[in-house]
């Protein structure tokens, strides 16, 4: 069994235009590598500098990632992630 990743529009161009990908791994951090070895680019997008980009929202089974342990969250089959593009703007 496998973890499904579910992709935003914006990055299905990564993933020959899947909604969701499976990947495997322990970690999120694994996870990304695994998923970088089956749709390259994809990691550039999603980490810089050893962290999650600021503009990148990851859901681990709907808890945001960053207050679960960020790329050390442990991660295991059946569950869900979620990537999300923060959202900036507003009226002025």
């Amino acid at each position: 069994m496998a973890i499904e990743v579910r992709i935003p529009t914006i990055l299905r161009t990564y993933t020959d235009g899947a909604k969701a990908v499976d990947a495997t791994g322990s970690t999120l951090e694994e996870l990304i590598g695994d998923l970088e070895s089956r749709h390259p680019g994809l990691k550039d997008r999603l980490v810089d500098g050893g962290a999650l980009r600021r503009f990148v929202n990851v859901y681990l089974n709907d808890e945001d990632v960053r207050f679960l342990g960020g790329l050390e969250t442990p991660v295991s089959d059946g569950d869900t992630v979620t990537v999300l593009p923060a959202v900036a703007g507003g009226a002025r």
